[in-house]
């Protein structure tokens, strides 16, 4: 073997490959006595799972997307961080009738992830730089969100974000409240 810090090289002889071979030949001494079932072993769930996961952390401030899907009128591209479990959504208005004009917002998400529209398959996957904040969440880069929004356009859409997200719980508390009120103005009329 040639030694790679310099000086004396020395050189290795047939027997010394051969007694290499011999060690790895002792490993599986013959292709008979291997296992029957190694055809159908691929590879174990547990290193794949390892993998992923180091691959994932691998990335700070980045979300990764898992998911494109349609509810009703708008795209929702669901991510997660690559260290953790939660979730982050960013809601875009879908093409209607034909046009692209109304999913402006989308296609620049897609221009800016590198994404053409005819392979949105290939968006799933994709890190998209973002920052942390511990009182608003995640916050997807200006340049993967229409960065030449007004600060007035933001606020709109980050009410219409947060409405949309908690619309479940607004309506519950909606219901009971009006209940409760009904409950109210009876008492007070029979009272």
């Amino acid at each position: 073997m040639a030694d790679r810090s310099g000086g004396d090289e020395s050189v290795s002889t047939t027997a010394d490959r051969e007694g290499a071979d011999n060690a790895d030949a002792d490993a599986f001494p013959d292709s008979e006595t291997l296992p029957d079932d190694l055809d159908d072993a691929g590879v174990d769930e547990e290193v794949k799972r390892r993998l992923r996961e180091a691959y994932l952390n691998d990335e700070e401030n980045a979300l990764i997307v898992t998911r494109v899907r349609s509810v009703g009128d708008r795209v929702v591209v669901e991510m997660r961080p690559p260290h953790g479990d939660a979730t982050h959504t960013e809601r875009f208005d879908a093409p209607r009738d034909g046009s692209l004009q109304e999913s402006e917002e989308f296609l620049g998400f897609l221009d800016a992830a590198g994404v053409s529209p005819l392979d949105v398959d290939e968006l799933v996957g994709t890190r998209v730089p973002a920052t942390y904040d511990s009182e608003t969440g995640w916050r997807v880069d200006a340049a993967y969100r229409a960065a030449s929004e007004a600060d007035g356009e933001s606020r709109f859409a980050d009410a219409r974000e947060w409405l949309w997200t908690y619309k479940a719980w607004l309506l519950a508390a909606l219901l009971v409240g009006g209940e409760l009120a009904f409950v109210a103005v009876i008492i007070l009329l029979y009272a």
